[in-house]
């Protein structure tokens, strides 16, 4: 008996390591990835003939991208990772494997469903909705990638609901190095071989992105095939478990991601909210071209500052799901309640302190991502209004 205790005993230590190096990790592949889209987001501000106005072209394709991405993807890692850790821990490995592989076929049809949309609707959305014609090309150039970022999100959902956060850390790493060096490399030669054509070069950021969902797809792939015999070993062993319909299967996933999604849809939809109306409200005062760079400071600079600090928080969002899964799948709440407490008490902690440098050093934070500022003023058509901005 005193045997069994220590062995359960150890089990828990081992699965709290594994909840604290699964969240450094992620937390140390977001800080880098936010640092490497400083980089290109640096480089698209300053690159001559992008600017401003090659942002705007750039973020309103990116909008329209994010939010069939959100209803593909988002919440399906979480998702997958909740249904298969509560197989896991069970010993149900079998019922894991078959809820990955449902969940790839569910999803690449859904994903396949959005980037046809994207694709056959890019003219009439760059038009109608955001009234950014130029954004057509680059809404082209982006729509393969929401097949494969769907795909993407199963296979990060799998290795998170086993633990594994290792998988999901590297692909996002490799992915945000992928994409910035892509968006340098093919802007560089779009603009040399267009004579600096700013919406071309726009496109060629946003293909950079669909480049850099490639090569996750590819890194995840290999890595899941080099740990196929292993799986397939513990499948095997895994006998004796009842096995749900595949209806019954897809109807838990969707139960479970589309509540998870809820949030991240809303945040997406305010922002495509924010890329139709603002240029059109300031076109109402400012020439068109002024407005759009006006848009591209929006969405270009400040978005891309306060999202920042929120990295810290995906990380122990992705952690805590598969652990407090496999906790309560245990019975074991206290381990589960000890988890949240202390991930709110961290988040808390690293997010006011950045919420209070955000607004004290907004003018600081703003010459990261530019080069320059100068000193604009707008006429407004019945008064003069002076304002400080930063422009490249």
């Amino acid at each position: 008996m005193k045997k069994g205790k220590h062995s359960k005993g150890r089990s828990h230590s081992a699965k709290g390591e594994s909840f604290m190096q699964g969240v450094l990790s992620l937390m140390v592949a977001q800080v880098l990835i936010k640092l490497l889209g400083l980089v290109y987001k640096w480089y698209l501000t300053n690159r001559p003939g992008f600017g401003d106005e090659g942002n705007a072209i750039y973020s309103a394709g990116f909008s329209i991208y994010a939010l069939l991405l959100t209803l593909s993807s988002t919440g399906v890692p979480n998702a997958v990772s909740k249904l298969v850790s509560e197989h896991t821990a069970k010993g149900d490995y079998r019922g894991a494997h078959r809820i990955f592989k449902i969940s790839l076929a569910t999803f690449a049809i859904i994903g396949l469903i959005g980037t046809l949309i994207l694709f056959i609707g890019a003219g009439y959305i760059s038009k109608v909705w955001l009234a950014i014609p130029e954004a057509e090309i680059t809404l082209v150039a982006l729509s393969p990638a929401i097949f494969f970022v769907a795909i993407i999100s199963v296979f990060r959902g799998y290795f998170n609901g086993r633990e594994n956060m290792k998988a999901t850390a590297n692909s996002q790493t490799l992915e945000q190095l992928a994409k910035t060096i892509f968006t340098i490399l093919v802007v560089e030669v779009i603009a040399i071989c267009s004579k600096v054509d700013t919406r071309l070069m726009a496109a060629g950021a946003n293909l950079a992105t669909t480049l850099a969902t490639v090569a996750s797809f590819l890194y995840l792939y290999m890595y899941y095939k080099v740990r196929r015999a292993d799986l397939g070993k513990e499948i095997v062993s895994s006998v004796n478990f009842p096995t749900k319909s595949i209806i019954g299967t897809v109807k838990s996933i969707l139960m479970v991601s589309i509540p998870m999604s809820l949030s991240s849809i809303l945040t997406s939809i305010n922002r495509n909210i924010d890329s139709m109306t603002v240029k059109r409200g300031l076109q109402s005062f400012l020439t068109e071209g002024e407005a759009l760079k006006q848009y591209g400071i929006l969405s270009g600079k400040v978005d891309t500052l306060v999202s920042l600090p929120l990295s810290f928080n995906i990380a122990f969002a992705t952690a805590l799901v598969p652990a407090i899964a496999s906790a309560k799948t245990k019975g074991d709440m206290q381990t589960a309640n000890k988890r949240v407490s202390f991930s709110l008490l961290v988040t808390m902690l690293i997010g006011l302190p950045c919420m209070v440098g955000m607004m004290i050093f907004a003018r600081t934070n703003i010459k990261l991502v530019i080069s320059k500022c100068k000193s604009r003023s707008i006429y407004f058509p019945s008064k003069r209004f002076n304002y400080n901005i930063y422009s490249t």
